[in-house]
């Protein structure tokens, strides 16, 4: 591991020194060829796609002069009917329709801060009442998104998808066009179909004052897959060995088109369909770009301050590989990643604010050579983070050669810190 840390610090600051160069980089814009031509960082995953399932989208902006963005995509392997586990990659979207959903319900005092006590309604239900990441100790919705953010906290997400609700979520996101998704599960826990159509009971309040109560929400709709998605040849079930591929037709969904659409949306609300869009607003959205690129150890929260547990590099694969201590200040990856059962996903908006660099990179990886899940054995340091780390340096850089006509203006993206 400290060896990938040199080669990544040596490969940015390579990168960085080429910063000048704005020729054209003679690049074909073939992804598949751009891969090809690097044997010695992706030739073990170019050598049998078909094992590992590559996935990869590439988006490069460019502005006019009133700094107003196109978008021009690539792709490699792009194909929504491949399914891939997204893991903690759904967090993103549901961060942020329980944003939506607060100025949806517009109630007076009702806020992202405001304390947010979860209760039960079934004997499989958890609640929650305290938050020690919080600055007053107390859980709320803004403390939720951080921790799913800076370090991807499952609880977290759980949370804030009981607050939302099942089918409100999934009909949100249908209605803005992300067909290719389905969120139906809480994460890490083990809950079954009905488990998790039912979410529990929430109230908000200031001290004894009840800001918003919500009641116990049931779905009433079934969000399983038409048909059996079957993968593997082996799953560990309550420690037995089960030698049968495992059906993921009962899990998430979230098509890596769907996951860079998201992301686009909410880096460039202006620029994307009206209906493509969250109902948020300024405020909303610099919270959000601040936890997105933002570094667990600059957050202030004591529980993240461990450098050595929380490098600046954690949960930033594309890139920096999910581990590099440092990252360039000029850097700054708006991203959320994912990862189980051998699957691995990064989707991010990487920009260099020195350089006037800027991109949209989304891909996905698996790894899990005995085919077997549950049992741990995924080969993510060995394969997948290298070659999601891999790819963002090689794609950025072509952004270090490409030639812009007009520099970007970022200020909008250079948000205040923590």
């Amino acid at each position: 591991m400290q060896h990938l840390l040199r080669v990544l610090v040596l490969s940015l600051s390579t990168l960085l020194s080429l910063a000048g160069c704005q020729q054209n980089n003679g690049w074909d814009g073939s992804l598949e060829n751009l891969l090809l031509s690097q044997p010695e960082r992706f030739s073990t995953v170019m050598q049998d796609v078909e094992k590992y399932r590559p996935q990869i989208i590439y988006t490069q902006i460019d502005r006019d002069e009133n700094n107003k963005p196109t978008f021009r995509s690539y792709s490699y392997r792009l194909d929504s009917s491949q399914y891939f586990y997204p893991a903690s990659t759904v967090k993103l979207p549901t961060a942020a329709l329980a944003l939506e959903k607060l100025n949806r319900l517009d109630v007076p005092g009702l806020t992202r801060d405001t304390t947010m006590l979860t209760g039960v309604a079934t004997d499989t239900q958890t609640p929650a009442s305290e938050d020690p990441t919080s600055p007053t100790g107390l859980p709320t919705i803004a403390s939720y998104i951080r921790k799913v953010l800076l370090v991807s906290d499952n609880d977290a997400f759980n949370r804030l998808y009981e607050f939302v609700g099942q089918k409100d979520l999934n009909e949100s996101l249908r209605h803005k066009g992300y067909q290719n998704s389905r969120i139906f599960h809480r994460l890490e826990v083990a809950r079954n179909f009905e488990s998790n159509r039912m979410t529990n009971p929430v109230v908000f309040v200031e001290g004894d004052y009840v800001v918003y109560e919500q009641d116990a929400q049931v779905s009433d709709a079934d969000y399983e897959a038409d048909a059996a998605i079957l993968l593997g040849r082996a799953e560990i079930v309550d420690g037995e060995l089960l030698e049968r591929p495992k059906d993921f037709a009962v899990n998430n969904e979230f098509a890596l088109q769907d996951l860079h659409d998201v992301v686009q949306a909410l880096i460039f609300p202006d620029d994307v369909a009206q209906e493509r869009r969250f109902d948020l607003n300024d405020d909303d959205y610099q919270f959000l770009y601040r936890n997105m690129s933002g570094y667990p150890g600059e957050s202030g929260i004591g529980a993240y301050s461990d450098a050595a547990k929380y490098p600046q590099g954690y949960v930033k694969f594309l890139m920096v590989g999910g581990s590099a201590p440092t990252i360039p200040d000029n850097i700054r990856i708006f991203n959320k990643p994912g990862d189980a059962y051998g699957f691995m996903t990064d989707c991010a908006y990487v920009v260099d604010y020195e350089n006037g660099v800027e991109f949209l990179l989304a891909a996905t990886l698996y790894t899990n050579d005995n085919e077997i899940f549950n049992d741990d054995n995924y080969e993510y340091d060995e394969i997948a983070l290298p070659f999601l780390r891999d790819l963002g340096l090689a794609i950025y850089e072509l952004e270090l050669k490409r030639e812009r006509q007009f520099h970007p203006e970022l200020s909008r993206l250079q948000i205040e810190r923590f």
